[in-house]
């Protein structure tokens, strides 16, 4: 199964219209053109085909889970208490 047809059986199963998955992308500053993207989803005998890098498809996951669970909340800083000296 290529990338293609991972992002395309997600696009059916979330019902994602193109500018959805635009938007998607712009989440994890990604930026992509309508055409670029349709290029994505034809056939791979067309003419203008364009294979999905691994790049583009893992921007796309980032982006989606943004879109679903939200941004990623920021780490605190966790500082360690001293222990005291036990030692006499």
């Amino acid at each position: 199964m290529t990338n293609n047809d991972v992002l395309k059986k997600l696009r059916v199963a979330l019902s994602l219209k193109d500018f959805e998955i635009l938007e998607i992308l712009k989440l994890v500053e990604f930026e992509m053109s309508p055409s670029e993207l349709s290029a994505l989803f034809r056939k791979d005998d067309h003419p203008n085909y364009k294979e999905c890098g691994d790049q583009v498809l893992r921007k796309f996951l980032n982006g989606l889970i943004i879109k679903m669970r939200g941004p990623r909340p920021e780490k605190k800083s966790y500082v360690k208490p001293n222990k005291p000296d036990t030692k006499a």
